[in-house]
C-alpha cells in the first residue's frame, strides 16, 4: 500500500530497463577511475582530483542501484559488482547496503543510523564525516545476517589488501587513490545523506532536486524523494518519476536540495506542505524497505 496522494502515479513502466542502459550502469564510473589514475601518473592533480570526484559520485550511484536490484543485472553480478566497488571506493558496500535497505524501512525513525545524521548542524555532518563511514558500515556488520557478515569480512580483507599494497609499494598512484578514497568516504555523509534530508520530518521525509546541471553532475542521484516513494524504479528513468510527481503529486517534490538554485516562490515551506496537502500524522504513511 502507499500514500493515497501516491494511487494514481504510474511508475510499473519504469522498471525496465534496456539493454543499453544496463551497459551504461556496469560502467558508469570506470572511465572516470581510469583517467583519475592517469592523471596522477602524469602528475595533473587539478585533472585527477576531478576525475574522482565523478568517479566516487558515479560508484555512489552504482553502489545505490545495486542495494535496491535496479542496476539491471543478476544476483550474482550484482554481489561482484558490489565487491568490485568495495575495492576501488575503500568502504563495505556489503555492510552499507544493510544499514541503507534499513534506513528505507524507516527513514529519519529511531532506528535510522543512516538518516538521522541530517539531524545534526551542517558543521558537524561534515566535521564528523569519518565517524560517519565506520557508523554505517558497523551497523551494517553488527545487525546483518551471518551471509552479510561474510561478505562484509570479504570486503574488509579486499580493501585491506589494496591499502597495504598501497604503502608495501609506495607506489604514488594507489598511494593517491587510497588518500582520495578515504577523504571521499569522510564527506558521503554530508553530501548523500544530510543534503537529501536535512530540515525533512516523517512525512515529506526527503529532499529532491530540479537544477538540470546539478542532476547531470550528480548523475541524478538528488531525486530523492522520488526513489523513497519508488526504490524499485532504476536511477535511469527518476528524471521522468519526477515529472509524473510533479504533476500529480507536487507536495512531495517542493523541496529542494540546493533551495538557492530553485525558482523564487516556486517552493513551500515543509509545513505549509504538510498542511495544505494533508500530509500530516493523521494519515499513516507506509515506507517501503
Amino acid at each position: 500500500m502507499r500514500h493515497t496522494s501516491l494511487a494514481n502515479i504510474e511508475w510499473q513502466d519504469l522498471r525496465q530497463l534496456k539493454p543499453t542502459e544496463t551497459v551504461y550502469n556496469i560502467f558508469l564510473s570506470l572511465p572516470f577511475l581510469l583517467l583519475s589514475w592517469w592523471s596522477a601518473w602524469q602528475g595533473f592533480w587539478l585533472l585527477a582530483l576531478a576525475a574522482t570526484f565523478f568517479f566516487f559520485t558515479a560508484a555512489l550511484r552504482q553502489a545505490h542501484d545495486c542495494y535496491h536490484r535496479t542496476l539491471g543485472v543478476s544476483k550474482v553480478a550484482t554481489e561482484l559488482m558490489l565487491f568490485m566497488l568495495s575495492i576501488t571506493m575503500l568502504c563495505s558496500t556489503h555492510a552499507i547496503r544493510h544499514t541503507h535497505l534499513n534506513h528505507h524501512r524507516d527513514p529519519l525513525g529511531d532506528s535510522d543510523v543512516e538518516g538521522n545524521w541530517a539531524r545534526l548542524p551542517w558543521y558537524q555532518a561534515i566535521l564528523g564525516g569519518g565517524i560517519f563511514s565506520i557508523m554505517i558500515q558497523w551497523f551494517g556488520l553488527t545487525h546483518g545476517s551471518r551471509r552479510n557478515r561474510i561478505l562484509v569480512a570479504c570486503d574488509m580483507l579486499l580493501i585491506f589488501a589494496v591499502i597495504a599494497a598501497a604503502f608495501i609499494t609506495m607506489h604514488p598512484v594507489l598511494i593517491y587513490h587510497v588518500v582520495v578514497m578515504i577523504l571521499a568516504n569522510t564527506m558521503v555523509g554530508f553530501f548523500a545523506v544530510w543534503s537529501v534530508h536535512h530540515g525533512c520530518d516523517d512525512v515529506v521525509y526527503a529532499r529532491s532536486e530540479r537544477h538540470p546541471l546539478i542532476n547531470l553532475l550528480t548523475f541524478n542521484l538528488l531525486y530523492h524523494i522520488e526513489h523513497h516513494l519508488f526504490p524499485a524504479v532504476p536511477t535511469n528513468h527518476l528524471p521522468a518519476l519526477a515529472k509524473r510527481l510533479d504533476a500529480a503529486a507536487p507536495q512531495w517534490t517542493q523541496q529542494p536540495v540546493i533551495p538557492f538554485l530553485a525558482p523564487v516562490n516556486k517552493y513551500q515551506k515543509p509545513s505549509v506542505i504538510n498542511k495544505t496537502n494533508s500530509l500530516d500524522a493523521e494519515v499513516s504513511l507506509i515506507k517501503e524497505s
